[in-house]
């Protein structure tokens, strides 16, 4: 990368957070006027500068802080299952075409059945425990790291297949040597969307059993209670940011893993 290249994507990356923070700042200061001005009652809509407060206060809390850890581990054990199911299911039907056309209208039949209508079911055959959300995490994950990985295995450049097949590899090699490197790019960017649907099903989740341990059940609980609006707020704030967080790590990590990916080239962010 030339010196110019690498000053032209600084820039742009500092052009794009400053933009960022611009929009952050706006969303911001109409919130504080709407409820400073009386337009929206603060029972329904506290300042946003009181709700900041609360929330950086909460950083503090370590009952909540305990809660915030146990939705972060159901979070990362709903993603791993879907990846570690995921991805060789991808594999089997992008690389065989038969399994392919069999398992079609299954999935087609499930995937657009919402996770939240599975909740009175999973709740009956699981409980009420930590195993019905990382249940309900993983069958959400599950789909867009599986169609990635279908789609990234049909971008396979066919020159390489048929260039490992004259060498004599057979159907596992060529899909190790060709077809896994061809669609890791689509996969990593399957997981990063996998990430962000997996913490909104476990924040819903938790939000919806209304007990136990997490950050869903501390803005369940603080509904519930009266003026408890700053609070609900306050905790949606942390997931926001806990999104955000796990977006930009994982974008990173995209980045530098796959720079030749096509949404990566000219990358500023």
């Amino acid at each position: 990368m030339s010196p110019a290249t690498a000053r032209r994507k600084r820039t742009g990356r500092a052009r794009d957070a400053l933009l960022g923070a611009v929009g952050v700042l706006v969303a911001f200061a109409v919130c504080e006027a709407l409820s400073r001005s009386g337009m929206v009652r603060r029972a329904f809509l506290p300042p946003a500068s009181e709700v900041l407060v609360r929330a950086v206060e909460l950083g503090g809390d370590t009952a909540f802080l305990n809660g915030v850890a146990a939705t972060l581990e159901t979070w990362a054990t709903g993603l791993a299952l879907a990846c570690a199911l995921a991805i060789p299911l991808g594999l089997l039907l992008g690389s065989v075409p038969a399994a392919g056309q069999a398992a079609r209208v299954l999935i087609e039949f499930l995937r657009p059945v919402p996770s939240v209508a599975l909740i009175p079911l999973v709740s009956l055959l699981l409980g009420a425990g930590s195993e019905t959300t990382i249940a309900l995490v993983t069958y959400a994950s599950i789909w867009p790291v599986l169609f990635n990985t279908v789609y990234g295995l049909g971008e396979t450049d066919p020159l390489a297949k048929d260039t490992l097949r004259a060498f004599g590899f057979g159907r596992l090699a060529v899909l190790l040597r060709a077809g896994l490197p061809s669609a890791a790019p689509f996969i990593a960017a399957g997981v990063r969307i996998a990430a962000a649907t997996a913490l909104i099903l476990a924040v819903a989740s938790e939000i919806l059993a209304g007990f136990g341990e997490g950050l869903g059940t501390f803005i369940a609980q603080a509904g519930m209670v009266t003026d408890g609006t700053r609070d609900v707020l306050a905790g949606v704030v942390w997931a926001g940011a806990l999104g955000l967080v796990v977006n930009l790590a994982l974008t990173a990590v995209e980045r530098r893993l796959f720079p030749w990916a096509p949404e990566h080239r000219g990358s500023r962010i």
